[in-house]
């Protein structure tokens, strides 16, 4: 399928630029541009917020119900568009079309769900302490509209997670989707529009992430910030919104830790966490990353990590057959080269992969490394890519400190047969998200977020909400 150019969207309109630039879009498996895709300007951006700031008005005033049918129509056109917007995603991003497809019906499920969601966004009569004739209530309002900031490995997924739950609490919204992957969320975008959803509701823009996130988060019509990606952005996003008193919802980095203890079922573990691994290139915020096996069965595990990681198929994501798709961007394999040197020169045993393939595109060899160094950049730094890092423990408290000791705090894994371990794990691991024997499954009835310095808030379950929600106090004497 051809790949589009793509346009900003304000106020109901697909529009170019104001001042005509735009940016290359790359396919990452051949590393050929296959598109353009147009970068704001100030006068865009300044559209745009005054079209979000107009929407809202309108849109607060919808009912749940009447929100509700909109985002559900919207869903059912991704759904029934899934195999073309799979196509494009696939060619901007890497991913293989499944999972460029399933990617695309979750985030449709996402959207079903705080669909419904929104009917429940209740309030509450409060008593008064003295004079029954006094009505106390509790009124939860929208923020207002929303500047929502999203990465390029699940250029759908992250997107919709904002959107399904800013919109549901009558929120609008502008969209700063990345430039390295726009044409997946801007049919994401012209399926709410193909829906019915009014304008000015919503908004999408590219361009400069810095100046874009400057000049957005400082601007009077937005009320609230919404991020996912780095860690270290986060935090200078953070803190500009800090200064504009503006609500803020960060989703950063991970750096997993997978605690296989001497009682697990390694096959189990082996099978759970392998296609997790490499799901994504590895280029997944919530990517097991770093192996921490018991010693009395961290050979079967690794060789069995291994055996998986070498016969996995690498390729084009639009190939048949393919297993693992290309890294985004030619920085990720940079950044592959420079974690899988230092762990080597370090002492790390190489158990497969180690090395790019290929000199067109962007392609690196499933890496599984057995005795790496905890003072490696790999047990240190997030990876982001298809690189797995092993070390052994023989006490479970050494396993759980080791897993507490970075600053990061997303997503956590652990395979035990004792009911007493997992209880451990659960109280003293410090993720926000901790699945035992299993691979991870998010869903949107879930909280989806972390802790320390992997952000806070939730993108998931009724929590999501809140966060596009003001409470506020209402007495009436009557």
């Amino acid at each position: 399928m051809t790949y589009p150019d793509t346009q900003l969207f304000i106020d109901d309109q697909w529009l170019d630029a104001a001042e005509g630039r735009t940016i290359d879009v790359q396919n990452p498996a051949s590393g050929r541009v296959i598109g353009r895709v147009a970068h704001a300007s100030r006068q865009d951006l300044d559209l745009a917020a005054d079209s979000v700031r107009r929407g809202f008005e309108v849109w607060r005033d919808y009912t749940p119900a009447q929100r509700s049918k909109i985002m559900r129509t919207a869903a059912e056109l991704v759904r029934t568009r899934a195999d073309e917007i799979a196509a494009l995603m696939t060619q901007e991003q890497g991913k293989p079309l499944v999972e460029a497809k399933g990617e695309i019906l979750a985030g449709a499920d996402i959207i079903d769900w705080f669909a419904e969601e929104g009917f429940r966004v209740y309030g509450r009569t409060v008593p008064h302490r003295a004079n029954p004739a006094i009505q106390q209530l509790v009124v939860k309002d929208p923020v207002g509209p929303v500047a929502a900031f999203t990465p390029w490995n699940f250029p759908i997924n992250q997107v919709v997670r904002k959107l399904g739950a800013g919109l549901a609490a009558g929120c609008s919204m502008i969209v700063k989707a990345p430039e390295e992957t726009p044409a997946s969320p801007a049919a994401l975008v012209r399926a709410f529009q193909d829906a019915g959803l009014p304008a000015g509701v919503l908004a999408l823009v590219y361009g400069n992430p810095a100046e874009i996130s400057e000049y957005l988060i400082a601007h009077p019509a937005i009320r609230k910030i919404t991020f996912t990606g780095s860690t270290a952005v986060g935090k200078q996003l953070a803190a500009l919104a800090g200064q504009h008193m503006k609500r803020v919802s960060m989703e950063l980095g991970g750096h997993a830790p997978v605690i296989v203890c001497e009682d697990a079922d390694v096959e189990l573990a082996v099978k759970a966490m392998s296609r997790a691994k490499f799901r994504n290139a590895g280029q997944v915020c919530i990517s097991p990353t770093r192996f921490l096996v018991h010693d009395s069965v961290r050979q079967d595990f690794s060789k069995a990590l291994a055996e998986f990681a070498t016969g996995l198929n690498v390729g084009d994501g639009l190939a048949d057959g393919t297993e693992m798709g290309p890294l985004a961007n030619s920085r990720r394999i940079d950044a592959m080269s420079t974690l899988y040197a230092d762990a080597v020169e370090r002492g790390a045993t190489v158990l497969s992969g180690g090395s790019r393939i290929g000199d067109a595109g962007n392609f690196w060899a499933p890496t599984v490394l057995d005795d790496v160094p905890a003072d490696a950049k790999l047990f240190n730094e997030e990876p982001f890519g298809p690189v797995a890092a092993i070390r052994g423990f023989q006490d479970l408290g050494d396993a759980i400190t080791e897993a507490n000791r970075l600053s990061y705090g997303l997503a956590g894994y652990a395979f035990t047969r004792s009911l007493a371990t997992a209880d451990q794990l659960t109280r003293k691991v410090e993720v926000g998200m901790l699945w035992v024997n299993m691979p991870a499954m998010p869903s949107a009835e879930l909280p989806f977020g972390g802790v320390k310095d992997s952000g806070y808030g939730s993108e998931g379950g009724p929590e999501a909400m809140e966060a596009y929600l003001n409470t506020r106090s209402v007495a009436i004497a009557h």
